[in-house]
């Protein structure tokens, strides 16, 4: 099999979303062809967000796994506040904003660019440059964020003139939280430069959705939408085989995943105000994964019971998937969000499970939940139509979506992409 040098942040035992995509494209590869090989961070110096050691058993025999160490400025950030994780989806796991924040969130915008994992790219450099030397290596793959690690690629390309696809998933200096870091217009004018550096120089991108796709065309005069394709993210069918679930006396919504005080729930919360008393009276919010104590009050002050359940390895979260009645799904209320595509949105999705999602309804997710029928997507005001939509569902015996269209969206068929990509 030909090798790919695939160069990750995010690898096991890390945890959360931003493995799933990389793991799951590795696991497949070796069916089209391609023999992964893969560069990612020593976990004894990473400074991952979550951690998910359950992840371990997930990474395919075929894949050949290197780490190299890393000067971690997180890390440190942990030591001086004295908090147990790091910062992460800017800052949105730190409920309060003191004077340490203000600070670290001024630092990390203006002298640590692209971001503070940078301390990771000299290490990784030099174990790149033996591994393709090792392998005869012609194809490498960089994937993103931290936005650093294309930093790295655009490197291997200038040295080695190597084939370069570079994955994009999230935007880089139009993501939704970008400006809480006060850049000066220094170092905003750096940032922007190495952005445009990565995706002029790249053979090809790849992003997760059409509008992140159109983000990042607009940011060159060159034709980077030719070069640019289109792979989401998706949901592994094996993870879905459970055959026994614990049966839940109540019913539930659930919501899986990282909430802020950033995402726009107003309109929900009066539609839980205004829910039928008997409805309410057998209904609990169930939280899986970080949730600031202020968003977790707000769904108490509708009379609801709400359990935060806390953040749980990749197959607990899908076992509480299968234990729910209504999947909540939220898109963050800022500029460019019409190409959000959150992971977990495809995990739902494979639970066969009713969504109800608040964002934007011109957006990419409002036309994949159209396509597929497993739910409907709500603007940020429309308490009404949330209403009606959650007690026509909760009251409502559960039938599965069975949508054909949603297999299109297996983690094998998007490899089958993947794998196109690579051989072009």
């Amino acid at each position: 099999m030909k090798k790919v040098l695939i160069i990750t942040y995010y690898w096991p035992p890390s945890g959360g979303a931003g493995v799933q995509r990389w793991l799951k494209f590795a696991k497949y590869l070796p069916e089209f062809g391609w023999q992964p090989v893969i560069l990612t961070v020593d976990p004894h110096y990473a400074s991952y967000p979550q951690r998910d050691e359950s992840l371990l058993a997930e990474v395919d025999s075929n894949c050949l796994v290197y780490t190299t160490k890393s000067f971690e400025l997180y890390n440190l950030y942990k030591w001086v506040s004295g908090k147990k994780e790091v910062p992460y989806g800017g800052f949105a796991n730190e409920s309060k904003e003191g004077l340490l924040q203000k600070a670290s969130k001024f630092l990390r915008g203006n002298f640590l660019l692209p971001d503070p994992r940078k301390g990771w790219n000299k290490y990784a450099l030099k174990k790149a440059a033996e591994l393709i030397q090792e392998f005869n290596i012609d194809t490498v793959v960089t994937t993103s964020p931290p936005h650093s690690t294309q930093l790295i690629g655009l490197k291997l390309k200038q040295k080695f003139n190597i084939r370069w696809i570079a994955d994009l998933r999230d935007p880089w200096t139009d993501i939704y939280y970008y400006n809480q870091f006060k850049h000066t217009a220094l170092a905003l004018k750096i940032d922007k430069s190495y952005e445009r550096k990565v995706i002029e120089n790249a053979d090809r991108l790849v992003t997760v959705s059409e509008d992140v796709k159109r983000i990042f065309a607009e940011k060159s005069s060159l034709q980077i939408a030719a070069k640019t394709a289109v792979v989401p993210n998706g949901f592994d069918e094996e993870d879905f085989r459970i055959t026994e679930v614990q049966a839940e006396t109540r019913k539930i919504i659930t919501y899986t995943g990282t909430i802020s005080e950033a995402y726009d729930v107003d309109a929900f919360l009066d539609a839980l105000v205004q829910m039928d008393t008997s409805l309410k009276s057998n209904l609990l919010i169930r939280f899986v994964g970080k949730v600031p104590s202020s968003v977790a009050q707000k769904f108490r002050n509708t009379g609801l019971e709400v359990e935060l359940v806390g953040y749980v390895d990749h197959s607990k979260s899908i076992e509480y998937l299968f234990r729910s009645d209504l999947l909540l799904l939220v898109i963050p209320k800022v500029k460019n969000n019409q190409g959000i595509l959150t992971g977990k949105f495809f995990e739902y999705l494979a639970s066969q499970k009713t969504v109800l999602a608040i964002g934007p309804v011109d957006g990419d997710l409002a036309r994949i939940m159209e396509e597929t029928q497993c739910g409907k997507l709500f603007d940020y005001a429309d308490a009404d139509g949330m209403l009606r939509f959650a007690e026509e569902k909760l009251n409502a015996p559960f039938t599965p979506s069975g949508n054909v269209l949603a297999k299109s969206y297996s983690r094998k068929e998007l490899t089958r992409k993947i794998a196109e990509i690579l051989g072009a």
